[in-house]
């Protein structure tokens, strides 16, 4: 049995402004992304030059925090925010969704691909590499924070969070930041390495995304307010990833059959 190092959420306190791991891992993650994406628009098969890569990341910025914001209130809180409509602005009292952030991504991927005339499928499959890298930062934060836990294990690496009471429990954290940031990403930035069918890149990171954190969510304590939504198991994360990975499949086999043209330089 393991018990949580407790690390001390605020990672700096000046004055009356307390500076968060939390924020900070997203600054990391954008940052990262940035590099990243930059380090593969040099590829002669790579969708966006460097200098547009500059400009993508305020758009993806943009999508994630608003995105994560509106789709956390919106999935998980659905109740407060119909009693306090102001609640969506007080981020610093946290609830941030990825799913709702992949929803502000795309949006902001659909804008930034009519402004500057990239095809939106090359675009995603430009994006997607790096994404991996801000669900690791972000779980990560998560785990500092002692904050979405998973059920009680008998597992020799069984942890005991503060607010979970005594018993020991899955760091789904932890799972989920090995899937879906590390594994996720080899895989990804691997597959990408080489020119895919268009559409091919996207397709991967929407069905192994789904996989992971279906597969996580069998052993992750559910959000207490909302429980099992059905069948003794079914978590609202799940529900939400099931379109992905159905999403998924569906540009995989479009990529690799009547879609299945090589992508190729830039637009």
């Amino acid at each position: 049995m393991l018990a949580h190092p407790r690390i001390d959420p605020v990672a700096l306190q000046l004055g009356p402004l307390a500076i968060h791991w939390y924020g900070l891992l997203y600054l990391v993650a954008f940052a990262a992304c940035w590099w990243l994406g930059r380090r593969r628009a040099t590829a002669p098969h790579s969708a966006l030059t460097p200098a547009q890569v500059d400009d993508l990341i305020f758009y993806i910025a943009i999508g994630v925090v608003a995105g994560g914001r509106l789709g956390y209130m919106l999935f998980y809180g659905w109740t407060q925010w119909l009693s306090d409509p102001l609640t969506v602005l007080r981020v610093w009292e946290g609830g941030m969704s990825f799913h709702g952030g992949l929803l502000g991504v795309i949006l902001a991927m659909v804008l930034y691909s009519r402004r500057q005339q990239v095809d939106l499928l090359r675009l995603a499959d430009a994006v997607a590499p790096v994404v991996p890298v801000g669900l690791l930062c972000g779980r990560l934060g998560n785990f500092i924070n002692g904050e979405l836990w998973g059920r009680p294990t008998e597992l020799p690496w069984g942890m005991v969070f503060p607010a979970a009471g005594p018993l020991p429990r899955h760091p789904t954290q932890l799972y989920e930041a090995l899937l879906e940031g590390v594994v996720l990403f080899a895989i990804l930035w691997i597959y990408s390495a080489r020119p895919r069918p268009r559409g091919a890149v996207a397709g991967a990171f929407l069905l192994l995304y789904g996989l992971f954190r279906v597969a996580v969510e069998l052993v992750r304590e559910p959000d207490a307010h909302l429980g099992y939504l059905a069948f003794g198991w079914l978590t609202m994360g799940q529900l939400l990833s099931l379109p992905m990975l159905l999403a998924g499949a569906a540009l995989l086999l479009w990529a690799y059959g009547a879609g299945g043209r090589v992508a190729g330089g830039r637009a």
